[in-house]
């Protein structure tokens, strides 16, 4: 069985991701970048207890960062949107 902790890094809250919450039912989590749709969808059942309806994956490519004349570059990594079935809510992203 895999691990959720090393699958869903980061749970990702935007003003898109709120929106997507709100009216399709999606969230959005900054996923391991080796991981796939499968593997992301068992870990999000396993760790909040729902079930998935589909899951979108993109990669995001690192930027180029300057510190004075030294050039850097950010990681790249992955976000996974992820669906769930009517009825089915993550506590998580939850607002009081």
């Amino acid at each position: 069985m895999i691990d959720p902790g090393k699958v869903l890094l980061q749970a990702l809250i935007s003003e898109k991701a709120t929106t997507l919450q709100e009216q399709a039912n999606c969230y959005v989590f900054r996923v391991a970048i080796d991981a796939n749709k499968l593997e992301i969808k068992h870990a999000v059942e396993k760790a909040f207890n729902v079930k998935v309806k589909n899951v979108a994956t993109a990669r995001v490519m690192g930027k180029n960062k300057r510190m004075g004349r030294f050039e850097g570059k950010r990681s790249d990594w992955k976000k996974a949107f992820i669906w769930l079935k009517p009825d089915n809510k993550i506590e998580l992203f939850e607002t009081v």
